[in-house]
């Protein structure tokens, strides 16, 4: 019969933390843990043990906060957790490596790693368990197993990651409210995916990459920011009887040279439509889409430099496009820019308008815009950088990347184990390797670009060219003012232009001056001063009461 440890924080006799049971288990013991929080971390090696709550499920939580290591760590153990709550920080809630685990009616959260991680030929099988929080869901790689009745939901990037030749089966399970994709396969991924419910996610709902061949039968896949589900080139499997509904435009797309095989789940689903035309706009130009484009540009104020650059740009983009049409040689291109300049001078404005003209001009597939800095790129540890640049790239294959203050890659601030150069070579490669893919745009301050371009040896010569985004002159900051103004249903009276324009003549210009945020800053003072105003007037303010911003209220706003 199996030995009984019993854990207790109350009772006399019994052991007072997971850990000192741990020390004497035998093989095959059972842990029963007593309601509680245990704040400790949990190693299990080699051994077959079973942790279980005593009383209900949800009873227990070990809390591992922000310890060395995962809140439970099995190394080629045969473990069983059942009705535990599981939390920790910086490593995954449950990490088993080899060996089997078992996970039965518990909840995982993370904070910055996966609730479950599962590698190295490790057999997981989870049933009704449910994980709130983490930077991911589950991470099943080079293992299997089963995923069975579970929910992933709350995650910041993707609910449920399969690699490295894993072939679990994820059924009747939820997965919602993830921050990029619902389930991502890549790295000759084999899963299969039966009667799931997939929705809510900020990108495709299930993204097959890398040589990989996923079963999907039966789902539901609703409600997510990008396409239902996405294939890849040189991905196969097999799409039958599942509903895609409520996602981007087309529900299933499959990238030219994917094998993978369709069959709708009924009339009112998605049809899936093959290649690259799969998305709208991808091989055609659409010239009066690309005149619109540029009248939107030229509406902005200021930038007289950046405007022409862009339209030097465009006109090139879409001569050599008609050269390639006439069976002319074109000759190797690249979309990636560098923007510099100060805050607030429409540099990322100008990068979604420039991904939205590349679309139009048939360069790239859907213009998408992603916006990421320093700490969507850089990891926690060795190897872990690389993996993460990468992820962020593949994400934005089809539009636009944008590094925002860029130069903090190349800024080691004097630690000894600074990983942002890892960022800046990976990405030196990857922009080389998919520069027809995606476009990259890195922005930032110009001096401090300069030294970002010196980083790495081929990173300069990535970029096709540098445009220089200098301040708003006075009068312009004027006009941003009375244009924000005018969308909020403002007006300025006569004769406030003037006092705007001498107060902006005489803010320093600083490398912290804000430009266009400072005059929407200036604006919202404005505002709350009016409020203050028009509460005191002692009556109903009428509707040019309301509408009027006055000196009276500049002054109060810069007081």
């Amino acid at each position: 019969m199996a030995r009984v440890l019993v854990v207790s924080t109350q009772r006399s006799g019994a052991y007072p933390s997971i850990r000192d049971a741990l020390e004497v288990a035998p093989d095959g013991a059972t842990i029963s843990i007593e309601a509680g929080v245990y704040a400790e971390t949990v190693r299990i090696s080699g051994q077959r043990l079973s942790l279980v709550a005593a009383g209900e499920a949800g009873s227990v939580t070990i809390d591992a906060g922000d310890g060395a290591g995962p809140a439970v760590g099995s190394d080629g153990a045969d473990v069983t957790l059942q009705g535990l709550v599981v939390r920790s920080g910086h490593y995954p809630g449950v990490q088993a490596r080899g060996g089997r685990i078992t996970i039965e009616r518990c909840e995982v959260a993370a904070q910055y790693a996966a609730g479950v991680s599962v590698t190295d030929g490790a057999v997981l099988t989870a049933t009704d368990v449910k994980i709130t929080a983490g930077q991911s869901g589950f991470v099943i790689e080079d293992a299997g197993g089963v995923i069975d009745k579970c929910e992933v939901r709350d995650i910041a990037e993707d609910g449920i990651i399969v690699r490295l030749g894993a072939d679990p089966a994820i059924r009747n399970s939820t997965v919602s409210a993830c921050g990029y994709r619902g389930i991502y396969i890549y790295q000759a991924g084999r899963p299969t995916i039966e009667r799931c419910d997939i929705s809510s996610t900020g990108d495709a709902g299930i993204s097959v990459a890398h040589q990989s061949s996923p079963t999907i039968t039966g789902s539901w896949v609703h409600d997510t920011r990008g396409v239902g589900i996405m294939i890849g080139r040189g991905c196969g499997g097999l799409v039958e009887g599942t509903r895609v509904e409520g996602t981007a435009a087309p529900g299933i797309q499959l990238d030219e040279g994917a094998t993978a095989t369709v069959r709708k789940a009924d009339e009112g689903g998605h049809q899936p439509r093959v290649g690259v035309s799969a998305i709208e706009g991808a091989t055609q130009q659409d010239t009066e889409r690309v005149d619109k484009l540029l009248a939107e540009l030229d509406s902005m104020i200021g930038l007289a430099g950046v405007k022409s650059e862009v339209r030097a740009l465009i006109d090139e983009i879409q001569v050599n496009e008609w050269r390639r049409s006439a069976g002319l040689a074109v000759g190797g291109t690249s979309n990636h820019l560098v923007f510099t300049g100060a805050p607030g001078t429409g540099k990322t404005t100008v990068a979604r308008l420039y991904g939205q003209l590349l679309k139009a001009l048939g360069v790239l597939p859907n213009g998408q815009f992603r916006e990421v800095a320093r700490r969507d790129l850089v990891g926690q540890y060795i190897g872990h950088t690389a993996e993460k640049t990468t992820k962020v790239f593949e994400e934005a294959f089809g539009g636009v990347l944008f590094i925002d203050e860029a130069y903090t890659l190349s800024r080691a601030g004097g630690a000894s184990a600074d990983f942002g150069q890892e960022a800046i070579d990976t990405l030196v490669k990857l922009m080389e390797d998919h520069r027809d893919e995606v476009a990259v745009i890195v922005a930032g301050y110009t001096d401090e670009m300069v030294d970002f371009l010196d980083a790495n040896a081929g990173l300069a010569s990535r970029f096709a060219k540098t445009l220089e985004f200098e301040n708003y002159a006075p009068d312009e900051l004027v006009l941003i003012v009375n244009r924000i103004a005018r969308n909020d249903d403002y007006l300025l009276e006569p004769g406030l232009d003037d006092a705007l324009l001498e107060w902006f003549g005489q803010i320093e210009r600083d490398r912290n001056f804000g430009n266009a945020r400072e005059a929407r800053k200036l604006l919202e003072g404005m505002r709350k001063a009016q409020s203050g105003r028009l509460r005191a007037l002692g009556r109903m303010p009428s509707r040019d009461d309301l509408r009027t911003l006055v000196l009276d209220d500049l002054l109060a706003a810069t007081r």
